[in-house]
């Protein structure tokens, strides 16, 4: 399969292909590139992943992905609900356990534990982390209002001192939840969560951002049109050195036109 199109906005690369498992294949394919020519350069290599159903099918083809050492390789999660009941099916953890972090056998999984007695105590813990294990690679998506992590447009800050902070997420943040099946109503989305702050993701030496859908076609626009401003977390994205955002034909917003002229349908 061929990308419909490829261009770069101020340093952001994109790249839109014709479905939603080719942009999948290819972004983790780049990964484990970035992961195989990393791990020839450096003992170990520390990369954080982002828990949603948009990721489903970048991390399936990641698992599976050959050549890797898995066991050089530390993990991370940029984000958890407070409060859900300890063995919740919607912990971000869990999502990224069964997807990636048991079948790959990784030298160490660092997760945020949402139920401790005392969340800022856990935000501290987990930054002292991220100082020790700096990230390389990070691995994202972009919310439905432009969040990264829970850095939803309210409380988003492009020079957060902080690396993990407690965020009360936005209605819109909330509703994306339901929308994404993960929670049968709004009432049942936690109100509050751990998240790692602006700074701290792009502070990663690499970025793969993989957005698709068509509910994600106005989230793309902005990330790429609108003025780079809090008020559209994502922007940031464009003013890293090396951060590549993955989309399918719907989240890029082709017509069906450009679609018919693409050789798509």
């Amino acid at each position: 399969m061929t990308d419909i199109k490829e261009l770069t906005v101020e340093k952001l690369k994109v790249r839109v292909y014709d479905s939603r498992s080719a942009m999948g294949k290819y972004a983790a394919a780049e990964v484990a590139e970035k992961l195989r020519e990393l791990l020839l350069q450096q003992d170990t290599v520390n990369m954080i992943f982002a828990a949603a159903p948009s990721q489903n099918e970048f991390l399936a083809a990641l698992s599976v992905a050959e050549g890797i050492d898995w066991t050089r390789v530390n993990a991370f999660h940029m984000d958890e609900y407070i409060g859900l009941h300890e063995n919740a099916s919607q912990h971000f953890g869990v999502f990224l356990k069964e997807r990636l972090f048991e079948k790959v056998p990784f030298n160490q999984v660092f997760y945020i534990n949402g139920n401790a007695v005392d969340p800022e105590k856990e935000c501290g813990r987990y930054s002292k982390l991220l100082i020790q294990y700096p990230v390389d690679i990070v691995c994202m998506g972009i919310g439905e209002n432009t969040h990264i992590a829970f850095n939803d447009p309210h409380i988003a800050d492009f020079d957060d001192p902080e690396r993990v902070k407690i965020v009360y997420l936005s209605d819109a943040s909330r509703h994306q939840q339901v929308h994404d099946g993960c929670f049968e109503t709004i009432e049942d989305v936690p109100l509050t969560a751990i998240t790692l702050t602006i700074p701290a993701l792009l502070s990663a030496g690499y970025i793969c951002c993989v957005v698709p859908g068509p509910t994600k076609s106005q989230a793309v626009y902005h990330t790429l049109n609108s003025e780079i401003s809090p008020r559209y977390p994502s922007t940031s994205l464009r003013k890293h050195d090396n951060a590549t955002l993955y989309l399918d034909k719907y989240s890029a917003g082709f017509e069906e036109s450009d679609i018919r002229s693409a050789g798509m349908v």
